[in-house]
């Protein structure tokens, strides 16, 4: 009883607060006169102008505001034309939280290369761009870089004005630092220009999830979350919020939904995907039962994503799987359903990852028990056929996001997936990459709070088992 009364709560909040609106909240403004243009080219020609140069040997500092992060290990290439390095690096650039173009331009006169680009905390953009000896490549993608600040609170008003960063899982932290963090990863790099540009008005693709989801930068498991970039256009950015450990009670106590919604604008997109954790029953304090207040809590960040314009749209989580065979557990109860009647009782697209997933489990063969990789969190592997089964569900539903999938992609059937060695993923995200762990204090933005809260979430959680 206890619990329905707090479903009615819950819903009837949300609907006083609909009513009461009489228009969408007005987003935090984004950046809108970024315009950076940096050349990795040496020798005695000057850059071109505009560009500013960068040495191999630059790290970052907040002054300049741009450099290579350490590990970095560079030459110069191509007859003084480009930057080179046989292992992967990171270039990072001082800006204010919104979204960019970045255009990379790439290529060696004497030798074909191949590279991937990477943004953040591990987002796969550009996948194993072949450009033959003497050519040289530009290629555009479209990210987002946030801060853990949110708008000042009016006078009196309480609450937190930052999001409680997980002390427990640094994997995501270059997505909320004051800096856009590109990430090059060739046998041979061969790399002349960047240039960043804002584009507030581009529409944000919003995530908001566990550890199942999250941008994972380096670690053993790779999310779908950070995959799904690699199949989106320029022109829209992925703003992965979720975080691991988190259930929908957790990330709204983060302020984690609050930072979404602060910048959440008309176009935009919300999608959703909680279950592995809010099922929990031996964590009381964010346990939610599935045909009360778990459907009760979804409806609330629907109705919050409707409220500014923006398109909620629901992802059931992917099974888990047994170790060892890699076939699915059904192990989620009755939540995958529950989500799915939410779907039909408030008319939101729903993309069915839990069917999805078991079909995949089933259909793997020997590469089944490659891809998750503990049993809960996928591989680069099951990652990836995951972002997949998304795209999928984008087209399937209709959405008008469909516009933003890349030419490349064709139709998947999780009953005839891809095989592992036929993507080999693995060199692409090694945990040996040269990689830092996310400092303490993220740097302030441009507006910083006067007297910050502590970073430590109020109830630190452990990160999810299987």
């Amino acid at each position: 009883m206890r619990t329905r009364r707090l479903c009615s709560a819950l819903l009837c909040s949300t609907l006083t607060v609909i009513a009461a609106a009489q228009a969408a909240p007005t987003p935090a403004p984004m950046a809108s006169s970024i315009d950076l243009k940096f050349d990795f080219s040496a020798g005695p020609a000057t850059p071109k102008p505009g560009y500013t140069r960068v040495a191999p040997t630059v790290l970052y500092a907040d002054d300049p505001g741009y450099g290579y992060e350490p590990g970095a290990q560079l030459s110069t290439g191509d007859h003084g034309n480009t930057t080179t390095s046989d292992k992967p690096f990171l270039f990072s650039a001082k800006v204010p939280e919104g979204n960019f173009n970045v255009t990379v331009t790439f290529g060696d006169s004497t030798a074909a290369t191949t590279s991937t680009f990477k943004a953040e905390s591990g987002r796969l953009m550009l996948e194993r761009v072949e450009v033959p000896a003497g050519q040289v490549a530009e290629r555009t993608f479209t990210t987002n870089v946030r801060t853990p600040h949110l708008p000042k609170l009016p006078t009196n008003a309480t609450g937190r004005e930052e999001v409680s960063l997980d002390q427990f899982d640094p994997g995501s932290g270059r997505d909320w630092d004051a800096k856009l963090t590109i990430e090059v990863v060739s046998p041979r790099a061969a790399l002349r220009s960047i240039e960043i540009t804002a584009v507030p008005t581009a529409p944000t693709l919003y995530i908001a999830g566990d550890s199942t989801v999250t941008d994972r930068d380096g670690g053993g498991d790779v999310s779908w979350g950070q995959l799904l970039p690699r199949f989106l256009k320029p022109g829209i950015a992925v703003s992965n919020n979720a975080q691991s450990g988190e259930t929908m009670k957790s990330f709204m106590n983060a302020l984690r939904l609050d930072k979404m919604l602060s910048t959440m604008k008309r176009g935009d997109y919300l999608f959703l995907q909680f279950i592995h954790n809010d099922s929990k029953i031996a964590w009381p304090e964010t346990y939610v039962e599935a045909q009360t207040t778990y459907k009760a809590y979804l409806k609330v960040y629907i109705a919050e994503a409707r409220l500014r314009g923006a398109t909620p749209v629901l992802v059931t989580a992917m099974d888990r799987g047994a170790r060892g065979t890699g076939l699915p557990t059904h192990g989620h109860g009755g939540y995958p359903q529950a989500m799915r009647e939410v779907a039909q009782e408030e008319h939101v697209a729903l993309i069915d990852l839990y069917a999805s997933s078991d079909i995949f489990y089933q259909s793997a063969g020997a590469d089944a028990p490659k891809i998750l990789a503990d049993g809960t969190h996928s591989t680069a592997y099951g990652g990836y056929e995951f972002a997949k089964c998304i795209v999928m569900g984008i087209k399937q539903n209709k959405l008008d996001l469909a516009s933003f999938i890349t030419d490349d992609f064709k139709d998947f059937d999780p009953a005839h997936p891809d095989t592992a060695d036929a993507l080999n993923l693995g060199p692409l995200f090694s945990s040996g990459n040269p990689r830092g762990p996310r400092p303490a204090n993220p740097p302030t933005t441009a507006a910083p709070n006067p007297t910050p809260p502590p970073t430590t979430p109020p109830h630190p959680r452990p990160r999810e088992a299987d």
